[in-house]
């Protein structure tokens, strides 16, 4: 089951004896533990009936004798294995031995990869393996949009969704924490418009460096420089501004790669998830980049990152100019 309707359903009916969690967006694999231990233990205390392990040092011996213990002061005992895949290897035969005649208590697997062809995986039912994989870039803003409203009764307009997803880095946990803000920011008042996103959220790191590339798009070094080490000077780590270049710089070399396989710049954007009303910043970057340097972008990524970590003698704030300069020069000298 998919996490998102797993959220909007609800567990009912009588508890499994096995749950999976599995995938790489952990915002939502928070979310559907917390339900999950909602639905299992109902108003009990925690303290008395939970128990977590690390996958890598938990052993089978003491979580089945964890599951097999009698609740007190709960319905059940439940038992979490957190990143759980090294676990489910080393004990994969005594787990489909389990499952096969499980006691009382409740298990639960965090895990990042779930092979549907093993024998174990088949005997969990759809119902309790729930898929907590990244959105796509298009479901992000009807997520956001739900979101508001489920957790901060707030009504996102449209056109504010879709600009705080092209402001703010495409991690769900990124995103909720930005509507918590702008939640409180507009106090009262139902709803979260457009121009509050741009308020609180316009001087993000996402939104600067996007006026970082568009101002590269435009073969303007200098503002773009000028950007950047306005950003050091106000003490953004450049690790992280790096990461906040590559989050960018992979759309485009995404966008780049699709192009060349015949689809239109146009769709090529909407694929990576760039929205409509930033299609011509995006597409006077990739005209001034051209194809030459957009095939380069993942080397010089990479060169930077390794650079950053000690490949190179030169200053982290250094190694970002000289990459934004490299990006902004005239298509003719790259």
């Amino acid at each position: 089951m998919d996490a998102t309707a797993f959220l909007a359903t609800k567990p009912k009916g009588q508890p499994a004896p096995l749950y999976v969690l599995h995938g790489d967006e952990d915002f939502l694999k928070r979310q559907a533990r917390d339900v999950l231990v909602h639905f299992l233990l109902e108003d009990a205390d925690p303290d008395f009936a939970l128990s977590a392990y690390p996958g890598d040092k938990a052993d089978w011996s003491t979580v089945r004798s964890e599951l097999a213990t009698l609740p007190f002061l709960s319905p059940r005992r439940v038992v979490v294995i957190e990143q759980a895949d090294p676990f489910v290897t080393e004990y994969r035969p005594q787990l489909e031995k389990y499952l096969a005649a499980p006691s009382k208590g409740v298990l639960i697997l965090d895990v990042r990869t779930w092979p549907a062809t093993t024998k174990l995986a088949k005997a969990v039912p759809d119902a309790s393996t729930i898929v907590c994989k990244a959105l796509k870039p298009a479901q992000l803003p009807p997520w956001c949009v739900a979101r508001a409203k489920a957790e901060y009764d707030k009504k996102l307009a449209q056109p504010a969704a879709r600009l705080l997803v092209e402001l703010i880095e495409p991690s769900l946990g990124l995103l909720d924490q930005e509507l918590a803000k702008l939640a409180a920011y507009v106090g009262d008042v139902a709803t979260i418009s457009a121009e509050d996103v741009d308020a609180l959220c316009g001087r993000s790191r996402g939104a600067e460096t996007f006026k970082i590339f568009d101002a590269v798009g435009q073969g303007n070094a200098g503002e773009a420089l000028g950007i950047l080490q306005r950003l050091l000077a106000d003490g953004e780590n450049p690790i992280a501004l790096l990461g906040a270049f590559s989050w960018q710089l992979r759309r485009v070399a995404q966008a780049n790669r699709l192009v060349g396989q015949g689809m239109s710049v146009a769709k090529a954007l909407g694929e990576v998830g760039v929205r409509d009303f930033a299609f011509a910043a995006w597409e006077r970057l990739m005209k001034h980049l051209g194809r030459r340097r957009m095939d380069r972008l993942y080397d010089w990524l990479l060169d930077v990152d390794l650079g950053m970590k000690g490949n190179s003698p030169l200053a982290e704030s250094a190694q970002l100019e000289r990459l934004v300069v490299r990006l902004a020069r005239p298509r003719a000298a790259s």
